[in-house]
């Protein structure tokens, strides 16, 4: 999977640094920058994509964002699928891996269903968007404008083909629904997309635990989000002081389901307050839900977590949520992807603010988005991700934080260490104090 994303990514850079992929100037870092943000559907920006990429640059990132957001391995085996070729054991199990299947059983059936639904909900969203768009351009111009749009919302990538983003909408009722929804859905994962569809055609008889943990936490976390966000900025002469009550909630509820897996932004992030941006770091790092097109450590691993630090407060050794029992490898799994996945970003912000000599916050910021495969940004002072402030070097980091959001922590983790040798020996218990 990992070598995967590298060979996609230094292809895509390849050919965005092609003469007639950009305008002026493309240094090949910053191409691998590009792709790699593209590919890992993060939208963290160092060149200003309208304008420093051609028609065919545009082309490229969209492909790469629409590669990315599936899986290399999950776009080569579905086409292997179409041609009625025998899928191996292997891809089977590179596949599942992919898509965060539970099991073996139904996965080339189960992949068939995500290609569909990915079709069917991003030409939705492109005709709505497209419609929505043909009001400002011409009809050629909105329809491109409406599929590269509803193909990186619903990937989580947040490029834009507007060098301010979606600031030109802040107050457009139609595209703050569009985006978001669109990038919700993304972020949701394609099982639990699919558990939804067969449970609303009573095909289903119960949703499962896994499912009910997602869109609780979703909808929790969103709403958490437009609550800090209002109550820290209403009255923000930067911000949202000088909106009016219809602004601020839209631009609340934008900039929320955004902070978590995808890098529209409506209002300026560097305008926001200190503790906004602190408080902002937690969502980045939650991320989206497994098998979706987000990164991040995952709504699912965040909620497992809270539940084991709940029932151990009180004492219970029977952690359960929805009538149904947590198992304990489950809950100290969520425990230590949140603690690889906080020391990768620590570490990586504490070398690039002594390297880059950058303020503290806005760097935790910028590396908390990128390992979230998140894409928002305090930015350059321009149209550009704070990113585009970084040496050679800040930027390799950045990238690396790209990578293993998009790959998974413990993916990541597990190909630099490698896998534990199963011991047939076992100590005598320790007795430790806490």
């Amino acid at each position: 999977m990992l070598f995967s994303f590298i060979a996609l990514i230094f292809g895509g850079a390849l050919l965005l640094s092609l003469p007639f992929a950009h305008n002026g100037e493309l240094r090949f870092v910053d191409a691998v920058f590009t792709a790699t943000s593209a590919v890992c559907v993060t939208g963290l920006i160092v060149k200003d994509t309208p304008v420093d990429f051609t028609p065919f640059g545009h082309v490229v990132i969209l492909s790469l964002i629409q590669i990315g957001g599936l899986g290399y391995m999950t776009a080569v085996t579905f086409m292997a699928v179409m041609r009625k070729q025998k899928i191996g054991h292997r891809d089977r199990l590179i596949l599942k891996e992919s898509l965060n299947h539970p099991g073996m059983d139904g996965l080339v059936r189960f992949l068939k269903i995500v290609f569909a639904s990915i079709i069917i909900i991003e030409a939705v969203g492109m005709l709505i968007l497209t419609l929505r768009f043909w009001v400002d351009m011409p009809f050629g111009k909105a329809v491109w404008f409406g599929t590269f749009h509803s193909i990186s919302a619903f990937n989580n990538a947040g490029f834009s083909l507007f060098s301010d983003n979606m600031m030109s909408f802040r107050g457009d009722f139609v595209i703050n629904m569009a985006i978001p929804l669109l990038v919700i859905l993304g972020g949701l994962g394609y099982i639990v997309l699919l558990e939804i569809y067969n449970f609303r055609r009573d095909r289903l008889l119960r949703i499962s635990t896994h499912t009910k943990i997602v869109l609780w936490m979703s909808g929790i976390l969103i709403l958490i989000g437009m609550i800090l966000l209002l109550s820290l900025e209403w009255n923000n002469p930067k911000s949202f002081g000088g909106l009016d009550t219809y602004e601020k909630i839209l631009a609340a509820w934008f900039a929320s389901v955004n902070y978590r897996t995808a890098g529209f932004n409506s209002i300026d992030f560097s305008t926001l307050t200190d503790s906004n941006l602190f408080f902002s770091t937690f969502f980045m790092m939650t991320g989206g839900s497994p098998g979706g097109t987000a990164g991040g450590i995952k709504t699912t691993a965040v909620a497992l977590a809270l539940i084991g630090v709940w029932y151990t407060l009180r004492g219970d050794t029977n952690a359960h949520i929805f009538r149904r029992s947590i198992a304990q490898y489950q809950i100290n799994k969520a425990y230590a992807v949140i603690f690889v996945a906080s020391f990768y970003v620590v570490m990586t912000t504490i070398i690039l603010s002594e390297v880059e000599h950058l303020p503290f916050l806005r760097i935790l910021f910028e590396t908390t988005s990128a390992f979230g495969t998140v894409g928002v940004s305090t930015g350059d002072g321009g149209v550009l991700s704070y990113s585009a402030l970084f040496s050679d070097w800040g930027k390799i980091n950045i990238i690396v934080l790209m990578l293993m959001g998009r790959v998974g922590v413990f993916a990541f983790t597990i190909i630099i260490v490698g896998k534990a040798v199963e011991s047939r020996i076992k100590y005598a218990e320790g007795k430790v104090i806490i």
